[in-house]
C-alpha cells in the first residue's frame, strides 16, 4: 500500500526556529489551562427530556421560505464582526497589486458586498476528526505560527458558517460545545480528545471518576432508561451520543455533560456578540426499510437555533429547545406542555453518525468484560431488530403541519441516519441555500472513497448531481464538477481544486467551491473510518497533515497558494462591485480552477506517496504545545 517517500523541498516549512522544550512545556499548561469547563448545562433534568413551563409565546413550526429571525439578527452581529479578520487575513495572503483592506473598507457600508465564507468537514470518524481538525487549526488565529506571511489564520474567525457531517459533527461539535475551544487546546487537554483508549470501553484519565468499563456503561444505560422512562422511544444512537460526549465535551462531572445542549450555543455571550461562526451539524431522514439515494433522502440540519429542512419533502423549522415537545399542525396545543433537554449535545452529534453496523462488530474485539460485552450484545440485537440504527426524533415535530403525502409529514417519529448516507459526505446542503448567500465554501473531504481510503470527490458529485434534480433542489445551485474517474485521473483529488470559478457560467447563484481532499503531504492519514483508537502521536500527526493538505505545504508546494487563497474568497465579492483582480488570479485559477476537462477511463488502484520528508525544522513550525505534549509521551511528530 505503502510507495517510496519522495522529498520536497521543506524550507517553506521551516519559519520559525525551535524553542525551548521549558518554554514549549510552559505554553502547555497555558493552553491546558485555557480550556476552561463551560458554564452553561442547561438541561432541566441531566439526559433526561422533561416538561417545563412553555414560554408566553408558544413555540410554533415555521416554514422553511427563509431563514429564522434569529439567524437573521445574528447574522446583523456576526458579518460586521468578520470585518477586521477579514483585513487581516487578506493583508498576508500576499495578493501583489491590490489593496485588500481598501477594498474591504470601500465596501463594508453594504456588508452583502463583503465576502460570506463557509467551511465544511466531512464525515470519515475519527480520519475526519483529525485532518478536519488539522485545516480548522491552519484557519485559526489562535494556533501557533497561523498568522505568518502567507498563512490561513484568521479564516476561521472571518467566517460565517461552519458545518460539519459525521466525524466532522464530532469535530465541529466538540469546538463549539467547548466554549469555541481551538484545536490547540483540544489536543493539550486532558479530560477530551484522549482517542487511544476505545469509546467501547470508556474514558482513559487519571482524574476520571469512573473506574471500570462497567461502571461508564452502568452510567449511560441508567441516562438512556431514564429517557426512555420518561416516554421518548430511544435508539442506539441515544448510547453512541452518550459515549462520544465522554471524548469530546469538557464537563465538570466528567461524564460527558448529559445536560449540554445544542441550542445553548445559541445561549453563549461570546455566540450572540458574533464573536465565531455559526455552527451546522447535518444528518439524513430515513423511513422505515427506506434504501437512501443520492436524490430521495431529506437533508436535516441542526444549528442552534432550529431543527429542520430545506427540502421539498418537509420545508419546515422547529424550535430546537423545544423538540420532544408534542407539536400539532406547526404549534404546541393549549393544553400540552413544552419539553426541554431533548437536543442533548452528544445526540445530536451522534444524529449524525450513526455507526450502528459497525459499532456492533467491534464488540468482540474490544477488552470489555465478559459480562457487559453479553449485556450489551443484547441490547444492540435488540436495537437492530427493530430496526433502531438511527436516531429516533419522537414525537415527530412535522406532523401534521402541512397537508402532505410524504411520510414526514404524516409518521409518528422522524428516523435520523448518518449524514453521508445519500452520498454528500461534505455537508455542503446548509451552505449552498440561497438564502445564505455564501460566496466560497472550504470544503474539508475527508471521505474514503478508495479502496485505500482516500477522497475521489464522490461527495461534491452527488452534491451536484442532487442540484440538478428540479423536485428536491429547491433552488440550490451548485458548481459542475466531474465525475469520479476524473477527479482521480487529473489528481483533482489529491491537491486544491476550485469550482465555479466564472460565476457567468453557472445556472443560479452557486458558491465557489474550494475542495480540500485529504492527500498524504507529510503523514498517510487514510485510517479506516471504523478505527476506534489512535494514540496521541497518531491523532496529531493527522492533524499536522490536515494544516498541510490546506497550506500546500505551508506553500512548500506551491508559494502563490496563499495568493491563489485571496483570489477565491473574493472573487463572488469584485464580481458585484464590478471590481477587477489583479493579475495574480488569472494564474491562480488558471492553476487551480477546474476547466471541464474529463478523463472518465477506469483508474488504476490510487496510492499516493508522502510528499513532503519530514525534517526536524518543520516539526518545529507548527504548534510548540503540542510538541511539548508529544515530547511528554515520547512522541515527537506534531
Amino acid at each position: 500500500m505503502k510507495l517510496p517517500l519522495f522529498a520536497a523541498a521543506a524550507a517553506g516549512l521551516a519559519n520559525a526556529a525551535s524553542l525551548p522544550v521549558e518554554r514549549a512545556e510552559a505554553e502547555v499548561a497555558s493552553v491546558a489551562a485555557d480550556l476552561i469547563v463551560r458554564a452553561l448545562p442547561n438541561a432541566p433534568d441531566g439526559y433526561t427530556p422533561t416538561n417545563v413551563t412553555c414560554p408566553s409565546t408558544r413555540p410554533t413550526i415555521r416554514d422553511a421560505s427563509g431563514i429564522s429571525t434569529n439567524e437573521t439578527e445574528w447574522l446583523k452581529v456576526r458579518r460586521n464582526a468578520t470585518l477586521t479578520p477579514m483585513k487581516d487575513l487578506l493583508s498576508r495572503l500576499n495578493l501583489t497589486g491590490f489593496d485588500t483592506t481598501s477594498y474591504i473598507n470601500q465596501h463594508s457600508s453594504n456588508i452583502s458586498n463583503i465576502p460570506n465564507i463557509a467551511i465544511a468537514a466531512s464525515g470519515g470518524g475519527y480520519r475526519a476528526l483529525t485532518n478536519g481538525a488539522g485545516a480548522l487549526k491552519a484557519f485559526d488565529s489562535r494556533s501557533d505560527n497561523a498568522t505568518n506571511s502567507g498563512q490561513l489564520g484568521g479564516l476561521l474567525q472571518a467566517a460565517t458558517y461552519v458545518s460539519g457531517l459525521s466525524g466532522g459533527s464530532w469535530l465541529v461539535g466538540s469546538m463549539f460545545v467547548n466554549n469555541f475551544s481551538s484545536i490547540g487546546e483540544l489536543q493539550a487537554s486532558e479530560k477530551v480528545w484522549r482517542f487511544d483508549k476505545s469509546l467501547l470501553e470508556g474514558p482513559n484519565f487519571d482524574h476520571i471518576q469512573i473506574v471500570s468499563t462497567v461502571e461508564y456503561w452502568k452510567d449511560i444505560t441508567e441516562e438512556v432508561d431514564g429517557k426512555a422512562d420518561a416516554g421518548f422511544n430511544t435508539s442506539f444512537t441515544d448510547y453512541w451520543g452518550r459515549a462520544l460526549s465522554y471524548q469530546l465535551v469538557n464537563a465538570s462531572d466528567d461524564k460527558g455533560g448529559p445536560d449540554y445542549t445544542w441550542s445553548s450555543i445559541a445561549l453563549m455571550d461570546d455566540f450572540k456578540n458574533g464573536q465565531y461562526p455559526m455552527p451546522i451539524v447535518v444528518a439524513d431522514g430515513r423511513n422505515p426499510g427506506e434504501v437512501i439515494i443520492e436524490t430521495n433522502a431529506t437533508v436535516y440540519e441542526v444549528n442552534p437555533w432550529e431543527f429542520g429542512s430545506f427540502d421539498p419533502s418537509v420545508y419546515a423549522f422547529a424550535p430546537l429547545q423545544y423538540l420532544g415537545s408534542r407539536f400539532e399542525n406547526g404549534a404546541i396545543p393549549d393544553n400540552g406542555t413544552c419539553v426541554r433537554g431533548f437536543d442533548n449535545a452528544g445526540f445530536i452529534m451522534g444524529s449524525s453518525s450513526t455507526l450502528f453496523n459497525q459499532f456492533l462488530l467491534q464488540i468482540n474485539s474490544t477488552s470489555i468484560p465478559t459480562i457487559l460485552k453479553d449485556a450489551f450484545t443484547d441490547i444492540l440485537e435488540d436495537l437492530g431488530e427493530r430496526n433502531d440504527d438511527i436516531a429516533v426524533y419522537s414525537p415527530n415535530p412535522f406532523s401534521g403541519y402541512r397537508d402532505s403525502s410524504e411520510d414526514y409529514a404524516t409518521a409518528k417519529d422522524l428516523d435520523v441516519v448518518d449524514g453521508g448516507e445519500d452520498g454528500e459526505n461534505i455537508p455542503l446542503h446548509p451552505l449552498i441555500q440561497p438564502e445564505r448567500a455564501v460566496d466560497v465554501i472550504f470544503a474539508i473531504d475527508s471521505s474514503a472513497d478508495t479502496d485505500y481510503y482516500w477522497p475521489n470527490g464522490t461527495s461534491l458529485v452527488a452534491t451536484y448531481e442532487r442540484s440538478l434534480e428540479p423536485t428536491i433542489a429547491n433552488g440550490t445551485s451548485f458548481p459542475a464538477v466531474p465525475d469520479q474517474n476524473t477527479f482521480v485521473n487529473l489528481g483533482l483529488n489529491s491537491r486544491p481544486t476550485f469550482f465555479g470559478c466564472d460565476p457567468k457560467n453557472i445556472s443560479g447563484t452557486a458558491p465557489l467551491v474550494i475542495y480540500l481532499p485529504n492527500s498524504p503531504y507529510t503523514y498517510d492519514s487514510n485510517f479506516s473510518t471504523f478505527k476506534l483508537t489512535y494514540s496521541d502521536e497518531e491523532r496529531d500527526s493527522v492533524i499536522t497533515n490536515g494544516w498541510n493538505v490546506v497550506t500546500r505545504g505551508n506553500g512548500t508546494v506551491d508559494d502563490n497558494f496563499s495568493s491563489c487563497v485571496a483570489c477565491a474568497i473574493l472573487q463572488r465579492s469584485t464580481y458585484r462591485t464590478n471590481t477587477s483582480l489583479p493579475d495574480i488570479c488569472t494564474t491562480c485559477f488558471n492553476d487551480y480552477c477546474w476547466n471541464g476537462t474529463t478523463n472518465s477511463t477506469t483508474p488504476g488502484a490510487y496510492e499516493p506517496s508522502v510528499l513532503i520528508a519530514t525534517s526536524g525544522a518543520m516539526k518545529t513550525v507548527l504548534d510548540y504545545s503540542v510538541l511539548a505534549v508529544a515530547m511528554g509521551v515520547a512522541a515527537f511528530m506534531l
